[in-house]
């Protein structure tokens, strides 16, 4: 049950029959230009129906999921998902724990220092156009 332009997973296609066992996970898109993008998604989103007293657990849009991104989401839509590589770098038992390793992997790619990330920012607290006036 593969679906369009699947993420990767240690070298495979992820289909996600276990991801009831996760929050979420911490991923990289490659971009057809050769740029690359660090970010977050969760499997599941909660919501409650109008009138009910329990919330549900729903599967979010994780497989059609191209980052927060306004640039990459715009091509994706105008050129389709070619030339994307979606790959999971970590999989998340805990929101905290997805948060986390999400600030790690971009402090530690320095996604602020370089055009290579299109990571304008880390955590909305530390942005590119900071960082780039700090290091003159």
């Amino acid at each position: 049950m593969t679906y369009e332009n699947p993420w990767i997973y240690q070298g495979e296609v992820f289909e996600g029959n276990d991801i009831d066992k996760y929050h979420g996970f911490v991923y990289i898109i490659e971009c057809p230009d050769g740029t690359k993008y660090i970010g977050r998604k969760t499997f599941w989103f909660m919501r409650k129906k109008r009138g009910a007293k329990r919330r549900s657990k729903l599967e979010s849009d994780w497989k059609d999921y191209y980052g927060s991104h306004e640039g990459i989401k715009k091509e994706v839509a105008e050129n389709g998902p070619e030339g994307f590589n979606r790959i999971i770098l970590s999989l998340h038992k805990t929101k905290g724990e997805m948060n986390y390793t999400e600030i790690k992997e971009q402090f530690q790619r320095g996604v602020l220092e370089t055009d290579e990330y299109r990571n304008y920012s880390i955590n909305g607290k530390y942005f590119k156009e900071l960082v780039k006036k700090w290091q003159l």
